[in-house]
């Protein structure tokens, strides 16, 4: 069985924070919280530890899992590493769960689940990127703190052995910690393993996986960390789009996203994977005063976290989330200065609308959330024109149409659009959006505005029309469509009348 030193490895200076980490504010309720959910995975622990080590191999939880249970917030997937090849592993685990799968067995990862624990056990790792690669090589390991030395950050490159038969976890025998990830933790920093170019060279999106933990976790990002992130930012260019998009995701919707958000601008990284926010920093001077559009697109943000209870599904909800972070990426593109001293940004909404598209599709954002977040971007300034509430009930069918499935997170989006500090416009602004949605709750209750659609169907036109299937029945749809939208809902001898007439002005000679 390989056996691997607990310590530093030779290679790794000494950290001079090491020296009475145990005094170290947290360090002994990291370590309560560890003990207390190790509890819940008794059932997992001891039966897979005393498997593997009967089979002469080490196995050990690593990463996320030990991380979160240092958080005291340990979820039902768990990452365990080890000594064993692919094909000991899943032979051991189909004796412990009967069934495995093994989608990543070329990454050296077998699968099982276990009551309610989803497990998957990797092969001790050794993987690097070439200099230009978009994927890592692929190369097993031969020990742990090999293994560990490859991993994104100190916080996340622990392990927690599990003993073989017999044996009780002893904390201070068992976690393998050669990174200082323990101290880390307890300060709430984000640092890498080595050298922050070593391992970003290694793997360019750790990052991005920098912002994106410091946005999970409400961790601080060591200054040499940052530091290589602003030297390195070109170097993700290589990382596919498909990377990079599932990154920001898991970023997006973080608890704290504003702090990973500000940080891929502050570093340039998000010039290289999403230039469109650093561009709000637009100039200000004593003659053109505007409201500051990055500062307030990231409040506008916040805000729609705040507001994500509204919606049937909570949160966190990346469509809402994205279109609040892009819902102003026009104003660049449209800025105007009038004579006054006024700054003017027509058509934002529409500019901006196609620049989102552009984005998402450059990122490989599946379509139906492309459209989502583009049609909220395009919307999102309809309510302005609602006025003291002097809209018309047509005027309210076609906003809830135009909307369409994204009504509550249109609601959510322009709620959150209000960032005024005049406390008494903002009131203003709330009461008049609540008078628009108690009215479309109205129409909705009278009119089923949620599947609003002409008081005829496509059959029943041919019948009246004497038509055929062609072009001349989808035009009478939509006309029946645009009579609907205006008058409300028609009795069918009535709708028929209309269209008929409708249909002999269309061919009076």
């Amino acid at each position: 069985m390989p056996n691997d030193p607990v310590g530093q490895p030779p290679d790794v200076p000494p950290d001079p924070r090491v020296d009475g980490a145990a005094e170290v504010l947290g360090v002994v309720e990291i370590q309560q919280r560890v003990v207390a959910e190790l509890a819940r995975l008794a059932d997992v622990v001891e039966p897979l530890g005393r498997l593997y080590a009967e089979a002469g191999e080490e196995i050990a939880l690593v990463g996320g899992p030990v991380r979160d249970m240092m958080l005291g917030r340990l979820q039902t997937d768990l990452d365990l590493t080890t000594s064993a090849h692919p094909d000991v592993t899943e032979r051991l685990l189909r004796r412990w769960a009967g069934t495995t799968w093994d989608m990543g067995r070329a990454f050296g990862t077998i699968g099982c689940r276990m009551g309610p624990w989803t497990i998957e056990v990797t092969t001790y790792r050794a993987d690097e990127y070439a200099s230009d690669s978009r994927k890592p090589a692929v190369a097993f390991g031969d020990s742990l703190v090999g293994d560990l030395r490859r991993r994104d950050f100190s916080v996340n490159a622990m392990a927690l052995r599990l003993p073989g038969a017999g044996e009780d976890i002893d904390l201070e025998r068992d976690v393998v910690d050669p990174y200082g990830g323990l101290v880390d933790h307890a300060h709430r920093v984000l640092r890498t393993p080595g050298a922050p170019e070593m391992s970003f060279s290694d793997d360019p999106l750790r990052m991005m996986r920098a912002a994106r933990f410091s946005a999970q976790l409400g961790f601080d990002v060591a200054p040499e960390v940052v530091a290589a992130m602003t030297a390195m930012a070109d170097r993700i260019d290589i990382v596919s789009a498909e990377r990079v998009r599932d990154e920001l995701v898991k970023l997006v919707c973080a608890p704290q996203p504003r702090r990973g958000l500000r940080l891929l601008v502050e570093t340039g990284l998000a010039d290289r994977v999403l230039p469109e926010l650093p561009a709000l920093k637009l100039e200000r001077d004593e003659h053109h005063r505007h409201k500051d559009v990055y500062e307030h697109t990231l409040t506008v943000l916040d805000q729609a976290i705040e507001l994500e209870p509204r919606l049937p599904g909570g949160g966190p909800d990346f469509v809402a989330r994205f279109a609040a972070l892009m819902h102003d990426v026009g104003k660049p593109r449209t800025r105007r200065f009038a004579g006054d001293g006024a700054v003017t940004f027509h058509h934002h909404d529409v500019v901006g609308a196609k620049l989102t598209r552009k984005r998402m599709r450059e990122l490989r954002f599946p379509g139906d959330v492309t459209d989502a977040v583009a049609r909220l971007v395009e919307l999102h300034l309809r309510f302005h024109g609602y006025g003291s509430g002097e809209w018309t009930d047509s005027a309210v069918r076609r906003y809830v149409r135009d909307a369409g499935s994204e009504l509550e997170r249109l609601h959510v989006l322009t709620r959150a659009d209000c960032t005024t500090r005049n406390r008494r416009k903002a009131d203003r602004l709330r009461r008049t959006y609540d008078d628009l949605e108690a009215r479309i709750a109205q129409l909705s209750e009278r009119e089923e505005l949620e599947a609003i659609r002409p008081d005829l169907d496509g059959n029943r036109i041919m019948e009246v029309l004497g038509l055929r299937p062609g072009p001349d029945v989808g035009r009478a749809y939509r006309w029946l469509l645009e009579l609907r939208l205006e008058n409300g809902p028609m009795e069918p001898a009535d709708a028929e009348a209309a269209l008929e007439q409708w249909w002999a002005a269309q061919h009076r000679t």
